[in-house]
């Protein structure tokens, strides 16, 4: 549970929190910040040292990171300054506390801090007194690694469509109930889990917070899976699409903002097009749909994640993944759908590999832009558009998705919002770091390949 509000202690009584973290058993401390990748990072501190980590004690040579600048080893190092309100005690070992981290340079925010980007873009939502809140539901795989290959957690789990299947579902259980164990020890109002249309895939659903915290919260939780993983000889995976005929994991934002009184600002009975949904919503949709192909260098940011972005690919059915730009009442089929048991917008692209922090900042960004700019995203589509020929999508005027990490980045490039949200140094990381993946393993040649064409001609 969080300590502050388990101890109803104020953020400045970090000496008291410490005495009480080393009674309660504590005896490590962790103050993590993510690389470009959004990858946890963090030194370790001695429960006694908990409060001097917290005011920026440990100082990192983030240069020597992926995608965090160009700091040389004669530079200054920064310091990773603790937010409070994030801190818990890690409920899969008690003996360990984890908060999340602002890195900051010469006492000013690191400017290739992602974290600090999503406090900044927070900036613009709160001048009009209001608060985006954001959901998300991570989807990934736990399996079992057997003589270097991968298999699902459950033995029993060999469906083609295993989706909700409810005896893999008991089988897994000794993992999937020390997670539950663990979501309502961290009182995140978890509310439903599942086992998804992957072998060995599986959903956590908890309930949504402001935009910050839940980011905070994503992160956390890959590490929590990942831990809880391996202390039962699995591996929990959040790889986009790690197999060719079963589904990719995604990890759709649910999202919304509410004035100062709490009143969700996307809620009408009385909205255009027949729907329960503000203007302001609309807008704000209209926002994310213009950018949505430079988003989504952000979202779905591997090589991998294009190969979960397909309608079918070698899927025994649809992969029920968003291909189509364009958004629906309740459609799934479209990359944003108006879900119809909650009252967001759901951008259904993510993928549980982001960077949630800089993907959170640049929705936010766009959909702002949509609200200045009084965008209108037209009447929603509501049919099954995998069904569509490219004609009509064409007539329609539905584009569809970067099909490649290079073209999202491209349009990531070329997209002026960019430098604006995620700033002039991140942005050019961001874009060396992930070129380089592309390029990477767009150059290898896999078995797949020479058994097609090594004797073809």
């Amino acid at each position: 549970m969080s300590l502050l509000i388990a101890d109803g202690r104020s953020v400045d009584d970090l000496d008291a929190m410490q005495a009480d973290l080393i009674a309660r058993g504590v005896e490590y401390c962790v103050g993590s910040y993510v690389d470009v990748h959004g990858v946890t990072k963090a030194k370790m501190v001695p429960a006694d040292c908990f409060a001097r980590m917290c005011r920026g004690s440990e100082l990192y040579t983030v240069g020597a990171l992926d995608g965090m600048g160009d700091l040389g080893p004669e530079e200054d190092e920064c310091a990773a300054v603790a937010d409070i309100r994030s801190a818990v005690v890690c409920p899969w070992d008690r003996h360990y506390a984890w908060a999340a981290c602002d890195l900051s340079w010469h006492g000013e925010p690191y400017p290739l801090c992602s974290r600090s980007i999503l406090r900044r873009t927070l900036r613009d939502v709160e001048a009009r007194g209001w608060t985006f809140n954001l959901g998300v539901e991570p989807e990934f795989y736990v399996l079992r690694e057997i003589d270097g290959r991968y298999a699902p957690l459950s033995p029993t789990d060999t469906l083609k469509m295993p989706g909700y299947d409810l005896r893999s579902t008991f089988d897994s259980m000794p993992f999937l109930s020390t997670m539950v164990a663990h979501l309502k020890e961290l009182e995140w109002g978890v509310y439903s889990f599942d086992h998804e249309g992957g072998r060995g895939q599986f959903e956590f659903d908890f309930g949504y917070a402001d935009a910050l915290t839940m980011a905070d919260r994503f992160t956390f939780f890959r590490l929590m899976a990942r831990q809880v993983a391996q202390q039962m000889g699995m591996v929990a995976s959040f790889m986009p699409k790690p197999f060719a005929e079963d589904f990719g994991s995604g990890a759709h934002f649910n999202m919304s903002i509410a004035d100062a009184d709490g009143k969700n600002l996307f809620i009408d009975p009385k909205g255009p097009h027949g729907l329960n949904f503000s203007k302001l919503g609309l807008s704000f949709t209209a926002g994310v749909l213009k950018h949505a192909k430079a988003l989504t260098a952000l979202t779905c940011p591997l090589p991998n994640s294009y190969k979960r972005l397909i309608t079918r690919g070698l899927m025994p059915d649809i992969t029920w993944a968003p291909v189509f730009i364009a958004y629906g009442s309740n459609n799934r089929s479209a990359m944003l759908r108006l879900p119809g048991n909650r009252p967001c917008l759901e951008n259904r692209a993510p993928d549980v590999s982001c960077n949630i922090y800089l993907a959170a900042a640049f929705s936010i960004a766009a959909g702002l832009e949509g609200i200045e700019e009084a965008l209108d995203p037209r009447a929603p589509t509501n049919d099954n558009l995998y069904l569509a020929s490219d004609e009509l999508l064409a007539e329609r005027k539905i584009d569809v998705l970067p099909r490649t990490l290079l073209e999202a980045l491209d349009h990531l490039e070329s997209d002026p919002l960019t430098e604006k949200v995620l700033g002039p140094e991140l942005k050019k990381a961001y874009l060396k770091e992930k070129s380089m993946e592309w390029a990477e393993f767009h150059n290898q040649v896999t078995d797949p390949e020479r058994q097609r064409w090594i004797r073809f001609f």
